[in-house]
């Protein structure tokens, strides 16, 4: 894939020079640290849309979650608080709440700092059906421990939530049907006539393209090539990457897959130089309980979005929605409901390691959307105290990080 692409002023060979040299090393360093390597994830919420007990029996499916004795402390306690002094606030309104006393013994400050979290946590800006992680069935995994690879999960169940997704969820013309690729064991992306679809449409389109391009690269790329009773080995699969991305093979469409997974890169670059000033106040801590741990991946944290806002070609967001004021709240509000309905098939995919990364990345993307679309409201966030009008919770975060790492 070479050259530029659609709906942007930037070129593969300059995103490529970028990530590789520069952002990429730090990028991976700071996914290894405690803050960043332990989501708590719900895999047992049963599936919304169809009755589904299909549940991959592989053991390669299975995910490992921690026992809670090795969470550090710090995102236990806090569990999806930012820092040390939202937790603290946190305890203390509980506390309050307990003694029914909340109007004498909390501060007017915490009163409405508590006010504003619960307001946030219920709020319409979310792009994703977050998990409840005070559910006693949510459980803490170590990414590093569950990587995203191939699993042996494919077929018609795999099939049908790719179907779902791009069927039910993607803007396109009424006129146009995605060929239902069922003989093969996966689905491909479907191949779109963009005549007359606006650039909202076209840009949700080409993100849902990206997540799946990157997903089918990375079961490629970790492919289960041995299996014996003495040894796994997992590995690249040529042949797998060229089935789904190879130009001839794919009639043409792979190399655009590929283009839709540069766009959504460039899309969650963007969001992570808007996202700037939230990271940078010094109230806020990655707080984990280590101190000196938790001060140098904040300071490593604040040097790749330094980074990320020092790229000379970003996508231009201004574009989205800027037209007719209500025509545009509208669409905002449908590409909105869209996207939360997409986090929402996740919790149908019959494999449990499928699902983890499939929220996981799903929620990334959606906090990158929920960043795009609040930056007058980043723009006021005040240098000490609290945010009130934006909020990101350790989860979305965490999503944010590691997806855009996928």
């Amino acid at each position: 894939v070479t050259g530029y692409l659609d709906d942007c002023t930037c070129d593969v060979e300059t995103i490529d020079a970028f990530n590789n040299n520069k952002l990429f090393p730090r990028l991976n360093e700071l996914l290894e640290s405690d803050y960043f390597r332990y989501y708590k994830v719900n895999l047992q919420k049963p599936c919304p849309f169809w009755d589904d007990n299909s549940h991959c029996g592989m053991r390669d499916c299975a995910v490992q979650p921690c026992p809670s004795d090795e969470i550090p402390d710090g995102i236990r306690a806090g569990s999806y608080k930012y820092s040390e002094e939202a937790n603290n606030l946190a305890e203390e309104c509980e506390e309050a709440k307990r003694l029914g006393a909340v109007d004498d013994s909390l501060s007017t400050e915490t009163r409405e700092a508590v006010l504003q979290w619960a307001q946030h946590d219920d709020s319409s800006d979310s792009f994703c059906e977050a998990d409840d992680i005070h559910s006693p069935e949510a459980e803490y995994v170590d990414l590093l421990l569950n990587p995203e690879r191939y699993t042996g999960y494919k077929g018609p169940d795999a099939w049908k939530i790719w179907n779902s997704i791009y069927e039910e969820n993607c803007f396109k013309p009424q006129n146009v049907k995605r060929p239902l690729a069922s003989g093969r064991g996966d689905v491909s992306n479907c191949p779109f006539l963009f005549a007359g679809v606006c650039v909202e449409k076209r840009a949700f389109y080409r993100l849902i393209s990206g997540l799946h391009a990157s997903i089918n690269i990375h079961l490629s790329a970790r492919y289960l090539l041995q299996d014996t009773w003495s040894e796994k080995k997992w590995g690249p699969n040529v042949t797998e990457f060229q089935q789904r991305f190879d130009e001839v093979l794919t009639r043409g469409e792979g190399p655009r897959r590929l283009k839709n997974l540069y766009f959504l890169y460039l899309i969650e670059l963007r969001a992570l130089s808007k996202v700037l000033p939230f990271f940078e106040r010094p109230g806020f801590q990655l707080y984990t309980g280590n101190e000196k741990q938790d001060a140098d991946m904040k300071h490593l944290l604040l040097e790749i979005l330094h980074l990320a806002k020092s790229f000379p070609l970003h996508f231009d967001e201004n574009s989205f929605f800027a037209g007719n004021k209500r025509e545009a709240a509208k669409l905002k509000e449908e590409f909105r409901l869209h996207f939360k309905n997409i986090s929402k098939i996740m919790d149908c995919v019959g494999c449990f390691k499928c699902r983890l990364w499939g929220k996981l990345q799903t929620q990334g993307l959606g906090t990158a959307l929920k960043i795009l679309f609040s930056e007058n409201l980043i723009e006021k966030i005040p240098e000490s105290g609290p945010s009130y009008g934006f909020q990101l919770t350790r989860q979305e975060i965490v999503a944010l990080f590691n997806a855009f790492g996928r």
